[in-house]
């Protein structure tokens, strides 16, 4: 079922570092994409990948949960995320808002997962959109996570996936 009739299942090669207000991953899995959606949205598969609080995730548009983690003062991160579900195409993508929980704090942002099968594993795009270019800490923000998403979330996901049968 289409959650969302506009969302745009890939992102133009090439645009990676382009575009400053987006960090945008290609990543290949060696499991099937069904296997990769329930990481993607079972909680307690979540639970171990994802930030403290990602348990709390239901598929469910205007589904709202906090996760939580080390407050990052150089990003003027809180260390608190406030989620809600924006949208789903079940086994094929998902859309999350993440905001600092601290409404002082800027980070308003938007994550979509995407998922094509690839022979017999899983082609996993991800798009994390919204951040201001003209904001040094959002660029410091940036920077962080697009090394985290790249390094520890992928393998916390890919070492998740190994352990489901």
């Amino acid at each position: 079922m289409n959650h969302d009739e506009s969302f745009d299942e890939r992102f133009p090669e090439g645009s990676a570092d382009a575009d400053l207000t987006t960090i945008r991953v290609d990543e290949f899995l060696p499991h099937p994409p069904a296997k990769v959606w329930r990481a993607l949205t079972e909680p307690g598969l979540l639970a171990q990948w994802q930030m403290p609080g990602a348990a709390d995730f239901r598929l469910e548009v205007g589904h709202r949960y906090r996760m939580t983690s080390v407050p990052r003062p150089n990003s003027n991160f809180s260390g608190a995320v406030d989620v809600e579900v924006l949208a789903y195409d079940d086994g094929r993508m998902l859309r999350l808002r993440w905001a600092d929980a601290d409404p002082a704090r800027p980070a308003d942002w938007t994550i979509t997962w995407t998922l094509e099968q690839e022979g017999r594993g899983t082609r996993l795009f991800l798009v994390h959109e919204g951040f201001d270019p003209d904001d040094p800490a959002q660029m410091m923000a940036r920077k962080i996570m697009d090394g985290g998403w790249r390094s520890h979330v992928l393998r916390s996901l890919g070492q998740t996936l190994e352990k489901l049968r």
